[in-house]
């Protein structure tokens, strides 16, 4: 199962350039279409495993990426993000909002002008509108049942209406969901909506390859300025990155090395969109296969074996554990037994990153 992070933001901001460099794509940069594409996570611990144990099959983590080519500026204000791209939009874990900073006279930006922070100001209120469409929608609802429901029935929408109502109210102030300080249970209460300005949001900040010796900078500058819980901030130069993606990998990292850039766009992406969702991997082995998992810090033992299958949770029995760093301190499995590093663990173990876990059970 694959992480799905959507992209948006304003027309001719990079948001298919930035898809393709992530997915090695060769979508259309001037197509309105929607486009999906998947990509392997890097993780070279999977490959280090795969070394010492000689899997027939070897199988990263994937992340799905959502690129929804139309640019969402004005449409919640009008009509509310609808129809198929809020379909799309809707189920992702995450947002990438692409906001331009690179200057290309060609290419005339839409409200004129550069301006990051009016950028990101204007995506935001785009997603508060699809979301304020969305409360008020079902608080006429609410309504609407509030006058025939029964006494059982009254007190679950009552409580739904209020939460709601405080939602909107924020809303109006423009503090987005994933702003608004949220308990757990209100967060729970809410989930099914899907709403957008609750998603935690990952700003790429396209810069151009003339702005690269200013980018750790002009990040930590913009950073600093748009600390806001669930977001984080990177710049990019998407359209370097998409076109390295065409080359080898070593002469792409000899090309980087070149520029001063130390780590590829596909790898400061996914790092962190996976911070910003608080994912980390652990690695399953059976049937002659290692892959890589991707699930929530603190998740159990029990959970982590149902995104494996359905059947592992239900017929859990034990978890045999070992630690990454500890196994590559062995030559195999069976050293590891040997010198006792294997731990067996039962339903409630919180799963740790880097775990390298058998998971027992019987259906």
């Amino acid at each position: 199962m694959s992480v799905d992070i959507g992209i948006i933001g304003l027309a001719k901001s990079g948001k298919t350039t930035i898809f393709n460099a992530l997915t090695r794509g060769k979508a259309s940069t001037e197509s309105l279409t929607p486009n999906i594409g998947i990509t392997k996570v890097p993780e070279p611990r999977l490959q280090m495993l795969a070394d010492m144990l000689h899997p027939k099959r070897v199988v990263p983590a994937e992340t799905r990426y959502i690129d929804i080519g139309a640019s969402i500026k004005g449409m919640a204000k009008e009509q509310a993000i609808s129809g198929p791209l809020l379909n799309l939009l809707s189920p992702v874990e995450a947002l990438i909002n692409v906001v331009r900073a690179f200057t290309d006279d060609r290419i005339p930006h839409v409200e004129g002008s550069l301006n990051v922070e009016r950028d990101m100001a204007n995506i935001d209120l785009e997603l508060a509108f699809s979301d304020l469409a969305i409360l008020e929608r079902r608080l006429e609802t609410i309504n609407i049942f509030l006058k025939g429901a029964k006494q059982s029935e009254r007190q679950g929408l009552l409580h739904e209406q209020e939460l709601l109502n405080k939602l909107k109210a924020n809303l109006e102030k423009e503090v987005p969901i994933r702003e608004q300080g949220l308990t757990p249970d209100e967060t729970r209460a809410i989930a099914n909506y899907q709403f957008l300005s609750a998603k935690p949001l990952l700003v790429v900040v396209n810069i151009g390859e003339d702005q690269l010796p200013q980018a750790s900078s002009l990040e930590a500058e913009l950073s600093s300025r748009y600390l806001r819980p669930k977001c984080r901030l990177i710049t990019l130069c998407c359209k370097l990155e998409m076109e390295l993606t065409q080359l080898d990998n070593s002469d792409a990292e000899a090309f980087r090395a070149e520029l001063g850039i130390k780590e590829s766009g596909l790898d400061r992406t996914i790092r962190a969109s996976y911070e910003l969702l608080g994912l980390i991997s652990f690695f399953s082995i059976a049937s002659d296969e290692v892959k890589a998992w991707s699930i929530q810090n603190g998740t159990n033992a029990l959970k982590a074996a149902g995104k494996i299958h359905s059947d592992m949770e239900r017929g859990f029995i034990r978890a045999e554990v070992i630690s990454y760093d500890d196994l590559m301190k062995c030559s195999s499995l069976a050293e590891a037994r040997k010198k006792g590093l294997l731990r067996l663990e039962g339903k409630s173990y919180i799963v740790q990153d880097g775990d390298v876990i058998t998971f027992l059970f019987n259906v």
